[in-house]
């Protein structure tokens, strides 16, 4: 009754080639300069820089371009860290700050591979928009004159009218959701327009992507506050501790509120395998937008779940304990006190810290004199130090101690230079002696130091937990999360969906009866367009039945196919594969160009 045949050796003729091609909306492109001079070679550097290997280059420029800012500490995340680790490597430091490895974001050559990316994403995505509006506003291409020649083919004969089996198939096409046309005595349909659909809403997803990106590159801004528990802060410029902003976003457009911690929980593994890991640091915090104090509301900050106010989500990145300490003079009189944040330096959160007297007064001698101390928190200390030095066993407080250095001279802090608070400039320090040896202290939450050579004393207190907030402010991240969920969405349709022709023709035969010519087209090698084809021509049996004396196994004459046709095959074999033309009819004329 049917049968579905390939043409492996007999090219498609011209009116198929045009149809073949009308599948993709892809711009063409040439191989070469085209046009005469400047103007020739403007146009043909344009299709190259819209062409999918370029794209896929500037994509690859991006990606690797991305590296140094995940290697190197970034000044617009931890001026910190930057400064530290320019203080570990002068030797290629200077070279890294000329080729703006430390603003790799808002360097020059980052800047230009994304907007070279988004030039050609522009100009791949107005010309195929405009290509496939015009597809859908047109009807279905007609039937080729030779339909044995498309990949999917079947046949019969029926006793029914011609016209009454062209209206019954496109009836049935229009039923399965195909745009179909009957003209010219054979119905063309169309279906699987949501595959360009897809190519395009992720071309466009990939645009909004790196525009929510470059939004947030330019109004976005950051700043960082460490708080010790029981401490709190407004957001304003002069009490943070470190601000970046960016073109759009100064210290003037920081969102006005007020937070403070309350407390800080920690808790870490105390047994097995993974002993110090953490499992839970949570900061309890109160804040308030804006000015009005009678809005104060609580909430808390974890690792990777920020607290949102206003327009800035506040992220918790750092934890650690700050000593609580005081000093007197000779005299007994408290000079300083206060709670002093040391700095972690490994896993078990042995840190580092200076304490800087600059109001001490006169010293033993009757001079002006200024005191600093250096030293280590550890919040697990153990027994001896004997063979590794002050070194913390447990990031847990299960046995905190104090190791303090003692200095004398003066600190440089009135030289009007700004200074780091967690260093100790000792190139007009003396180091305190004490039996002959430098003086230093071991000391337990409430124990006391005194001081050689009639210096007052040094008393460990206790110590508090502090935090380290980033501050971020980032309108541009809803924009490129919804281009991200986007793009796979197109992404899936432009995979999963098959764009589609199908060919109905009924004509009546000179000695009686009808000849119903079925056939498809694919944009890619499928079963699918097979199958449907099979599904049409067993539902067009209700209006179009076979003749009883056709055979089964009988291939039907078609008054159009050449005297001597070319050997036929089953979809299932695919034969046509092996052909170009058959085995992607609908590729564009050009490879380079964006699919």
């Amino acid at each position: 009754m049917s049968k579905t045949t390939t043409d492996t050796e007999l090219p498609p003729a011209p009116d198929e080639d045009a149809a073949a091609e009308r599948l993709s909306t892809a711009p063409v492109e040439s191989e070469g300069p085209t046009g005469i001079g400047v103007l020739g070679w403007a146009r043909w550097m344009w299709r190259q820089l819209t062409s999918m290997r370029v794209a896929l280059i500037l994509l690859f420029l991006l990606s690797l371009a991305a590296i140094p800012g995940s290697l190197i500490p970034q000044n617009g995340q931890n001026q910190f860290k930057v400064q530290t680790w320019k203080a570990q490597h002068t030797t290629v430091a200077p070279i890294y700050e000329k080729l703006q490895l430390f603003d790799v974001y808002s360097s020059v050559w980052f800047s230009a591979i994304y907007i070279l990316l988004f030039v050609s994403l522009a100009g791949c995505i107005i010309p195929r928009t405009w290509q496939f509006v015009g597809v859908l506003r047109s009807q279905p291409p007609a039937a080729p004159r030779n339909l044995t020649r498309m990949p999917v083919y079947a046949a019969w004969r029926t006793d029914a009218d011609a016209e009454q089996v062209n209206a019954a198939a496109h009836r049935l096409l229009r039923k399965r959701g195909f745009r179909a046309n009957l003209a010219g005595g054979a119905v063309a349909a169309e279906k699987g327009y949501l595959r360009e659909v897809g190519n395009l809403l992720f071309h466009l997803s990939l645009f909004a992507l790196l525009g929510g990106f470059a939004w947030a590159s330019l109004a976005s801004g950051t700043g960082g506050k460490l708080m010790v528990e029981g401490q709190g802060y407004s957001n304003t410029i002069t009490q943070l501790d470190d601000f970046t902003g960016t073109r759009f976003y100064g210290s003037q457009d920081l969102d006005p509120f007020y937070l403070k911690l309350n407390d800080f929980t920690s808790k870490f593994q105390n047994t097995g395998d993974q002993m110090g890991a953490a499992r839970q640091f949570t900061a309890n915090v109160q804040y308030y937008e804006g000015s009005d104090e009678s809005k104060l509301k609580k909430g808390t900050i974890e690792v990777n779940h920020p607290l949102e106010i206003g327009g800035s989500k506040v992220f918790l990145i750092g934890h650690g304990y700050a000593p609580v300490i005081t000093v007197k003079n000779g005299k007994g009189d408290v000079v300083y006190h206060d709670v002093v944040p040391f700095l972690p330096q490994d896993a078990n959160l042995t840190s580092t810290g200076v304490v800087k007297v600059s109001d001490y007064g006169a010293g033993p001698d009757g001079n002006r004199t200024q005191l600093g101390f250096s030293g280590f928190f550890l919040p697990t200390a153990p027994l001896s130090f004997a063979g590794t030095g002050p070194i913390s066993l447990f990031p847990g407080d299960a046995a905190p101690e104090l190791v303090l250095n003692a200095f004398s001279g003066d600190l440089g802090t009135d030289s009007g230079l700004p200074q780091n608070i967690y260093q100790l400039n000792t190139a007009k320090l003396t180091q305190m002696q004490q039996d002959g040896q430098p003086a230093k202290a071991l000391l337990k939450p409430g124990q006391a130091w005194n001081l050689p050579d009639g210096y007052g004393s040094v008393t460990f207190e206790g110590y508090k937990q502090w935090a380290s907030f980033n501050v971020s402010h980032r309108p541009g991240n809803e924009i490129a999360l919804t281009g991200a969920v986007l793009a796979i969405l197109g992404l899936i349709g432009s995979l999963f969906i098959q764009r589609r022709r199908i060919w109905v023709r009924a004509v009546a035969l000179p000695g009686g009866g009808t000849q119903v010519e079925l056939a498809g087209l694919a944009r890619s090698e499928s079963a699918k367009i097979a199958e449907e084809l099979a599904e049409l021509a067993v539902d067009l049996q209700d209006d179009a039945p076979a003749s009883e004396d056709q055979g089964a196994d009988e291939a039907p004459e078609d008054p159009a196919a050449p005297e001597d046709p070319a050997p036929e095959a089953s979809a299932a074999d695919a034969p046509g594969a092996e052909d170009p033309a058959a085995e992607d009819p609908t590729a564009p004329a050009d490879q380079n160009a964006k699919e």
